[in-house]
């Protein structure tokens, strides 16, 4: 079986520290427990990435390149390269992932200027 390896963006893991610190604030055991369990997921993509479902909000434009795994109440969003799975995005499934990649979008564009 094919293996792939399993990298996180810059942006996925901020994505993680700040769900974690919120999550810390009630419960720092709940936070370790999150966290270890997200990743865990995440590095489950080392094998048979293709496994999990396109994002819909991507399918319906056409776009098939992201998948994304629902882990609880977060959406591990991810992309395959050749032999590499990069995990871009970890976000609670509540809100709403276009928004999310708009505002990336803006400030990722208020750097450049």
């Amino acid at each position: 079986m094919k293996k792939f390896k399993v990298i996180w963006t810059k942006s996925a893991e901020l994505d993680l520290e700040l769900i974690i610190e919120y999550i810390k604030i009630n419960s720092i055991n709940i936070a370790k427990e999150i966290f270890f369990e997200i990743k865990q997921e995440a590095n489950k993509l080392h094998t048979l990435p293709k496994r999990k479902r396109v994002v819909p909000e991507f399918q319906e434009i056409g776009i098939t390149r992201y998948r994304e795994i629902i882990y609880k109440r977060w959406r591990i969003v991810y992309k395959i390269d050749d032999e590499k799975v990069y995990v871009l995005i970890v976000v609670d499934s509540s809100r709403n992932l276009e928004d999310i990649l708009f505002q990336r979008l803006i400030k990722s564009n208020n750097k450049t200027e």
